[in-house]
């Protein structure tokens, strides 16, 4: 509770309303007789300014123990109380529980406000027999007891709000943390899916380039042409992925699914067949599975050892299935080698409410299998 802060005007509100409510009571001689002495009212004054320097104290941070500020703020309130003509400085004792609210909780203070009314009964049965029978005496009681009412519920109040202002801190830092998270794992998605796929292309491009140079030097050339292609493409990822973190909006499209069709020495066979129409299939969902088969070519060439590929995509009325196959030797799905390129893959595509298949097995091939529906609204899958 301690980590609660009080109202910061409630107490220098207060001491203010009393000393001026005590002087103006004490020069306009409105006490009987011949009214408080001046040293009387000197020092009515000064122990609330004493009240109001500690005050300053508590909230500049200085530090003290912790019951010390609550012990001398009882203290000067009853020295105050006493050199007060008015009686107005009774009211100071509600500070005692609701600042008490703040450090020690409920408990502690509904003790303290207790202890607020023994202690005033108790004075006026020592200095005032018969007080049940003087209505001002009563009447100050009862004042008293309102004001400890009021002054517990607005320090639950204020708790409250500040427990629940901190709550709200709490998820949003929550939130940002996620969406952080989930930004982290989009860019890695892109740079593994894109960036990866060029470069394994242009890699073993240069490696057929460098191994034909001297016995076949045409494809060594078409190899090199292959690799500059490869890298035109990565630049033109790489600046579809910069205008989606500027915000501008980009349209997918599986247009560039051609584009991983192959027919030369680098590598395997690719074969690319597209049925169906885009219409009704948002850019997330065209992504996902452009993307899906980019990662299924790049794992074919790069691991599978595959002499042919096939990708076909069928897009009908209701779900999207994407195919990519290949004769290589294969895999155990699920095992630890799986990277983070399938990994990625499944995430994109679980954002848009699809699924990703896998058969595969030791010297069977692999087949890849994924399944968009259409119209469904994804999370900002790229």
């Amino acid at each position: 509770m301690a980590a609660y802060i009080p109202v910061p005007w409630v107490s220098p509100l207060l001491y203010a309303a009393v000393l001026v409510g005590g002087l103006y009571y004490a020069l306009a001689g409105l006490a009987p007789g011949p009214g408080p002495s001046l040293p009387r009212t000197a020092g009515f004054a000064a122990g609330l300014v004493a009240l109001m320097a500690l005050e300053a104290v508590e909230r500049r941070g200085i530090s003290v123990r912790a019951c010390l500020p609550l012990l001398a703020r009882g203290g000067l309130i009853a020295v105050v109380a006493a050199l007060d003509a008015s009686g107005l400085a009774q009211v100071l004792f509600v500070l005692l529980p609701f600042t008490a609210y703040f450090a020690y909780g409920r408990c502690a203070a509904l003790a303290l406000a207790a202890l607020c009314v023994v202690g005033l009964l108790a004075g006026y049965v020592v200095t005032a027999p018969g007080w049940h029978r003087d209505v001002e005496r009563v009447s100050d009681l009862l004042m008293l007891c309102v004001g400890l009412i009021l002054a517990l519920s607005m320090a639950a109040v204020a708790i409250g709000e500040q427990r629940s202002r901190r709550a709200l801190e709490q998820y949003a830092a929550q939130v940002a943390e996620l969406s952080a998270a989930a930004e982290r794992n989009r860019l890695a998605r892109d740079i593994h899916d894109s960036l990866g796929h060029h470069l394994t292309a242009v890699s073993v491009q240069l490696e057929i380039a460098s191994e034909f140079r001297a016995l076949e030097p045409g494809s060594a050339q078409r190899a090199v042409d292959e690799a500059r292609l490869s890298v035109k493409r990565a630049l033109g990822d790489v600046r579809q992925s910069v205008r989606a973190l500027r915000g501008e909006e980009t349209r997918g499209s599986l247009t560039a699914i051609e584009g991983l069709a192959r027919d030369d020495e680098a590598g395997p066979r690719v074969t690319v067949q597209v049925d169906g129409s885009e219409d009704g299939y948002g850019p997330a969902q065209l992504t996902a599975l452009y993307r899906a088969a980019q990662e299924g070519v790049t794992n074919a060439r790069r691991h599978a050892r595959a002499s042919r590929v096939t990708v076909a995509v069928d897009l009908t009325e209701h779900v999207a299935c994407l195919v990519v196959a290949d004769d290589g030797r294969g895999f155990t799905p699920g095992g630890t080698a799986t990277g983070f390129g399938l990994l990625g893959m499944r995430e994109r595509v679980h954002l848009v409410g699809g699924s990703v298949h896998i058969d595969s097995g030791p010297g069977a091939g692999t087949r890849l299998t994924v399944t968009v529906p259409r119209g469904h609204r994804g999370k900002g899958a790229r």
